[in-house]
């Protein structure tokens, strides 16, 4: 079935099997670059279904496959057009990128055997010949080795304690003890207690706004967990997002759906779940309503606030839908410059238009960059980018970008997702667990690699797998 609603009927060879009936009432039909699907047909509609899952994103995917494996019928539900949720394939001058996530990296064993599961393949990102910082009187050109020597020094200073309090990254409430003096703290209460100089201040604060989406927001324990998650040095933290997929982002969900044998309906976005008698409803926008034993919400935490739920959710549920977990402000900005094609790199302080820009694919007559921005630079005015691009590269021609607002998107509502202060202690392990027939997932709520990560997705999902099998007996 398409989006549009053309559909194709599978044919039987062999025997007749569930799966087989199953895409014949109007389950999922996945090509190798994408899900093709819509609602269900009437027919489908009235199936009875093991699981519902809300969301098509990973952490949805992997239950889904989960769920499958043990012979249960699922359904997911998704609001978009597409699957993906916070990760999304475009295009720009013709050549593929990344709208939303970006890179595995080293050290993401979830992901790594995923990988090795569907025989995908990873090249590395484009290594920088050239980094501009700020300097004492605007930017200042550096090598790649002295910029990362000092920013080693700078992230060692900033994340001084976090090899105790993250004595075990995995398990982030270890040494809960040592957690209560820090979990408090703001990225920029941080800084401040180290009392940086002009140019060390702005090193730090535009390297860790670009991650918060606002110093003020983001939490030390956020950042510092996925520093010792990396290996506790900052060269090795970036090392994590340095890995583009074979086929892109969405390369593995696309396999893991396939695998499945879900049922997919797109454009379905949920507005309530209600239990009633024993079984989960799940009404979708225009009334139509779903019902089974269990349902998986594996939306990001920020959507929350926008569904009905009966009963009401407990108050850890609530407060995080109220205070979000996915950053303020997150616009991912894709850039076809002509006028160098040098694999520059350039950071700049917290407060301004464009906080980073990483080179990309080269070009004949130039490179793809892409870079993510502040709250001060409007990406719909074309002359504010461009000035914003020449204001740290002189050299540059902004031929063409795409942005994508993910604070502004309606089904996510901020972008990936990081704690704020105090949260971790607040909602952990709580927020992981079933409140009667509703299990919850998602990269924002992961004990290890959370909020920014597949990993942290295919963390969450697997043990929402567990919790939704047994619930649903």
């Amino acid at each position: 079935m398409t989006e549009n609603g053309d559909s194709t009927t599978p044919r039987a060879h062999g025997r007749v099997t569930r799966r087989t009936l199953l895409k014949a009432a109007g389950a999922t039909a996945l090509t190798a670059g994408a899900v093709a699907a819509t609602a269900p047909s009437a027919a489908a509609a009235d199936m009875p279904y093991d699981a519902i899952v809300v969301g098509a994103g990973y952490a949805g995917g992997t239950v889904a496959r989960e769920l499958g494996a043990r012979g249960m019928r699922v359904l997911v539900l998704e609001a978009r057009g597409r699957i993906g949720g916070r990760i999304e394939p475009g295009t720009l001058a013709g050549q593929h990128v990344e709208l939303g996530g970006g890179w595995f990296g080293p050290g993401q064993d979830l992901v790594a055997r995923e990988l090795k599961r569907y025989s995908l393949t990873t090249t590395e990102d484009v290594h920088a010949t050239r980094m501009v910082m700020p300097g004492p009187n605007g930017y200042a050109s550096h090598s790649p080795q002295e910029a990362g020597a000092r920013l080693n020094s700078l992230f060692a200073d900033f994340y001084a304690g976090s090899e105790q309090y993250f004595e075990r990254p995995y398990e982030p409430l270890h040494r809960k003890d040592l957690l209560a003096s820090v979990d408090r703290l703001s990225l920029a209460d941080r800084i401040a207690q180290l009392k940086l100089s002009g140019v060390d201040h702005d090193w730090v604060s535009g390297a860790t706004s670009v991650f918060a989406g606002g110093n003020k927001t983001g939490s030390l324990t956020g950042l510092a967990q996925w520093y010792q998650l990396a290996g506790g040095t900052y060269d090795k933290f970036l090392s994590v997002m340095s890995q583009l997929p074979e086929g892109g982002m969405i390369s593995i969900l696309e396999r893991m759906l396939r695998e499945s044998g879900a049922t997919v309906s797109l454009n379905s976005p949920v507005t309530a779940i209600r239990e009633r008698g024993g079984l989960t409803q799940v009404e979708v926008r225009g009334g139509r309503v779903y019902q089974a034993p269990v349902v998986v919400l594996a939306t990001p935490v920020n959507m929350w606030s926008t569904l009905t739920f009966e009963p009401g959710l407990p108050k850890v549920y609530t407060d995080a839908a109220r205070e979000g977990l996915g950053v303020p402000h997150a616009t991912k900005l894709w850039l076809r410059v002509k006028g160098t094609s040098e694999a520059v790199s350039a950071q700049a302080p917290e407060g301004a238009p464009i906080l980073l820009l990483i080179p990309q694919k080269q070009l004949p007559d130039g490179r793809i960059f892409v870079a993510f921005t502040g709250p001060a630079l409007d990406v719909s005015d074309p002359q504010a980018v461009r000035a914003a691009v020449r204001g740290l590269l002189p050299e540059a021609r902004v031929a063409e970008y795409r942005a994508k607002e993910w604070h502004k998107d309606p089904w996510a509502r901020g972008g990936w997702g990081l704690r704020r202060p105090g949260q971790l202690l607040r909602q952990l392990p709580d927020i992981q667990q079933p409140f009667g027939r509703i299990v919850f997932a998602g990269g924002d709520i992961a004990s290890g690699w959370n909020g920014a990560f597949v990993e942290g997705a295919l963390e969450s999902g697997f043990r929402a797998a567990e919790q939704a099998a047994t619930l649903a007996g």
